[in-house]
């Protein structure tokens, strides 16, 4: 079964006519602030109540598009603050649009793009510091000017940067999940490689092994059927798990436990593997256990199919906070790494991904040698 999918925010559950609806009460709200704001200006109050709740209603109308098309609502707000200047209206009046062009900024900063966002912050300074001048400039003190001044471009210049925030985080959180989808492809092309080239290597082997002797040593014929038979069920089996890794979110592993698979197969294959544990043993972490188990599978089918070697050793040390893995044969040496393809490659990514040390190379007294040191912690 699939995995229930990510629940989108509250906002985006709600039934469109429930999101219109909260947009116009906010839409509201602000026009009761603009007006209030109004008002209070006014000595004369009361004969301009109606031409005063009709300017706080358009003010605030264009707010009703900001979620959708947040940057002609800034502009739109923009011009209403230049426009209110003319005939004479105080900051003190303003202030609900200054907060609307500041909480457009952020809206802007987070959801376009880096130029959009600054080209927003800064057109939206230069018309707050032209209306603040318009507004208070003949009839403000120094000090008190210069203090509305710093109050202006603070609030502009922590929308930005609040906008800017969730921008980068939810580019951040972006570029974690394609990462992460990135490196679990990488993973499973790794496993799906070290399973089906072990398994089917060494049913190359074995039916080879078959075939030459069909005629002369039939039993023998008859054992590398039954080798083929098991390698390929056990290749359907692991095939089978992997399918159902990919149905479930956090699947038990294969480790190192499941090393006699791999040194029955091969021995099966007329490879005599020796393995040698150091140390003494403790839990691993699962990807230092999985990442340990698939470089000596790789090795190993890597010395069946290729190494025309006799005997293998495989030794896995212990040593503090360190897991060592050791391959080593007796076969032809360089030969054994040129029919590898992507399995030295794939190893060297397994342990470079845990910021470990690999090298594999021909060995000066013959065969080929595959070593990995893996961090533990």
């Amino acid at each position: 079964m699939l995995a229930d999918p990510p629940r989108p925010p509250l906002l985006e559950r709600l039934p469109s006519l429930t999101r219109e609806l909260l947009t116009w009460c906010v839409v509201a709200a602000f026009a009761l602030l603009q007006f209030a704001a109004l008002l209070s200006g006014s000595d004369d109050a009361d004969p301009r109540v109606p031409p005063l709740a009709g300017a706080a209603v358009a003010m605030a109308l264009p707010l009703a598009w900001a979620r959708r098309r947040p940057l002609p609502v800034l502009a739109v707000v923009l011009a209403e603050l230049a426009a209110a200047t003319a005939p004479g209206m105080s900051a003190e009046q303003l202030w609900p649009l200054i907060l609307a062009a500041d909480v457009l900024v952020c809206v802007i900063a987070a959801t376009r793009s880096v130029r959009a966002g600054l080209s927003a912050a800064l057109v939206t300074l230069a018309v707050l510091e032209g209306v603040l001048q318009a507004a208070l400039w003949p009839h403000a003190l120094v000090p008190g000017f210069l203090a509305l001044t710093a109050l202006l471009a603070g609030s502009v210049l922590l929308a930005w940067l609040a906008g800017t925030a969730i921008r980068q985080r939810r580019e951040y959180g972006e570029a974690v999940r394609v990462h992460a989808v990135t490196a679990e492809r990488l993973r499973i092309a790794r496993d799906v490689h070290d399973m089906v080239a072990h398994s089917i290597g060494s049913i190359a082997i074995q039916a080879g092994a078959g075939r030459r002797v069909i005629d002369t040593r039939p039993e023998q014929a008859r054992d590398a059927l039954d080798a083929i038979e098991i390698t390929s069920r056990e290749t359907l089996k692991g095939l089978r798990q992997m399918l159902g890794v990919l149905r479930r979110p956090d699947p038990p592993p294969t480790g190192l436990a499941d090393l006699d698979r791999v040194t029955s197969t091969a021995i099966a294959a007329g490879v005599q593997v020796d393995v040698r544990w150091q140390g003494e043993r403790c839990p691993l972490p699962a990807a230092v256990d999985q990442s340990a188990f698939r470089i000596v599978q790789e090795a190993v089918t890597n010395v069946v199919r290729h190494a025309d070697a006799a005997r293998c050793r495989v030794s896995i040390g212990y040593a503090g906070e360190e897991l060592s893995v050791e391959i080593v044969d007796d076969g032809r040496g360089d030969s054994a790494s040129e029919g590898s393809g992507y399995g030295i490659a794939g190893m060297r990514e397994r342990v470079a991904l845990l910021n470990g040390h690999f090298t594999a190379g021909s060995r000066p007294e013959g065969g080929f040698r595959v070593a990995a040191r893996l961090p533990i912690s």
